[in-house]
């Protein structure tokens, strides 16, 4: 009875949880939406003052590269991680975009920006599981929280003893 009690307890808690990722997901989307737009600011403000000095954007890097100024090579490094990480992250909010139920969670899960996915932990706020996909990842949470108290409940479970066995 306890056990079957604690496996539905189990069972539930991972259904609660899972039911989670979409609304996890769509936070993510917003801030990685806040970042893009951030990021494409600092990038245009760059290239607009690189065609005000005469020079394209590779060229501007190369040029605060060569730099016998640290502060100059150093922003030539940070730019060029902007300009880097921009890209990634258009890419993964292109992906997202596109993608039906289930693929937007996949898109996230296969390589989450860190920054972005932290920030999103931290302010996250669980909602109802009111979509067709909150639910069916709530269910897939049941049976996985539920199957692995039985597999957990199988591998402690008492064997009987056979009647002629000895001590």
């Amino acid at each position: 009875m306890l056990h079957r009690t604690l496996t539905l307890a189990i069972g539930l808690c991972g259904a609660v949880a899972a039911s989670q990722l979409p609304e996890f997901t769509q936070q993510y989307s917003q801030r990685l939406g806040g970042a893009v737009d951030e990021l494409t600011r600092v990038v245009k403000r760059f290239d607009g003052d690189s065609v005000a000095v005469g020079e394209d954007r590779k060229g501007a890097l190369a040029r605060l590269a060569g730099s016998s100024d640290e502060l100059a090579r150093r922003q030539s490094s940070a730019m060029f991680a902007n300009i880097m990480r921009l890209d990634a992250l258009q890419a993964q909010q292109a992906q997202m975009a596109v993608a039906g139920p289930f693929r937007r969670i996949e898109a996230f899960l296969s390589d989450p920006d860190p920054d972005v996915a932290g920030a999103t932990w931290n302010a996250f706020q669980p909602g109802v599981p009111a979509t067709g996909e909150g639910v069916a990842a709530g269910g897939l949470g049941f049976l996985a929280g539920g199957g692995l108290m039985l597999l957990v409940g199988r591998l402690f479970r008492r064997r009987p003893r056979l009647a002629g066995a000895r001590r």
